[in-house]
């Protein structure tokens, strides 16, 4: 019986080294050969080949051997033996699918968990504290009527104080996660949000978009996710006077592109400081994953930036619940 040995040839290619095994195979079926050949889908996957590339290397070797009289075996325990040698082939394939869409889950799971802690901290904020900032207006209201004039003028300065931290702290609820993004759905929260960052900016933010139907909560919340980071980013990073955010529906999966007027950076380059923040793609990244759905983005210095994020709508094992719902 020939054995391929783990470093019988270090140059050959995987054709080669897959013809040498799979002939191994042929002359004297056994468990050995059958690990060559799980060995051989584990070099496949590292050298980055697919599954279709696997497949057409085994067509290819199968065309100049099975025909061969030199093999011990019936032309029809030939194909059987070979069938079996590409099933074992393409099992660390199946394993290494089976893993990644076990990764994307627990990557799906651990994103509706933070956006329910992220919702939860929303409402907390929003609700507890803005209930504790009245329980004290009524407080020094109530003191400010038995004081001399001069303290009532600071006890005014003090209220005038606490309805600032009242608006920063709906400010803030907002960005956490705003009602209407659960209430009225995406693009309702999406045009809040532009309004938001509108108003106390000199950013001209234009929403286009054909539908207005609402999306699967998760799916709503992704896109929200994105648009803000992309909004952050044009604001903080870019120097953008002008974004154009499109939104469109193509088939079963959502298409949203946002584009701007800033610096723009090299895509390829490190991160450096004028370059968006590297955690903010990474995160869109990763909740786009987490559905399925893909981020790419073209820009360069001095031309702007576009980021396109596409995700399909229905993904499997129920995460299209509603969040927190």
């Amino acid at each position: 019986m020939k054995v391929l040995g783990k470093n019988r040839n270090p140059a050959a290619g995987f054709e080669q080294s897959y013809r040498a095994a799979l002939m191994a195979h042929l002359e004297e079926p056994c468990e050995i050969t059958l690990g060559q050949a799980y060995e051989l889908g584990r070099k496949a996957i590292r050298e980055g080949k697919t599954l279709l590339d696997t497949l057409a290397v085994h067509q290819r070797v199968c065309q100049d051997l099975l025909e061969s009289r030199d093999f011990p075996l019936t032309l029809r325990d030939r194909h059987n033996a070979a069938g079996e040698f590409l099933s074992e082939t393409l099992s660390t394939f199946e394993m290494t699918h089976r893993g990644f869409q076990e990764a994307v889950q627990a990557l799906r799971r651990m994103n509706e968990t933070l956006e329910e802690q992220i919702k939860k901290l929303a409402y907390s904020i929003h609700d507890e504290a803005g209930q504790l900032l009245v329980v004290v207006h009524l407080g020094l209201s109530e003191i400010s009527q038995n004081i001399p004039r001069p303290y009532q003028e600071k006890l005014t300065r003090i209220n005038q104080a606490l309805r600032q931290v009242g608006d920063q702290l709906r400010r803030f609820s907002h960005e956490l996660r705003p009602a209407t993004l659960d209430d009225l759905g995406w693009l309702p929260a999406i045009e809040e949000l532009a309004a938001h960052i509108s108003s106390r900016s000199n950013l001209t933010i234009k929403i286009d978009t054909a539908t207005k139907q609402r999306f699967p909560a998760l799916q709503e919340t992704i896109l929200f996710r994105v648009v803000q980071e992309s909004l952050t980013n044009a604001l903080k990073h870019a120097g953008a006077t002008r974004v154009r955010i499109t939104v469109r529906r193509q088939r079963n999966a959502v298409i949203c592109s946002i584009k701007d007027n800033g610096s723009g950076f090299n895509v390829q380059a490190p991160k450096s400081d004028d370059k968006p923040s590297g955690l903010g793609l990474t995160s869109m990244r990763e909740r786009l994953r987490s559905v399925g759905g893909t981020l790419r983005i073209d820009s360069s210095p001095g031309q702007g930036t576009k980021l396109v994020a596409e995700f399909p709508l229905e993904v499997a094992h129920g995460s299209a619940d509603r969040i927190g719902g």
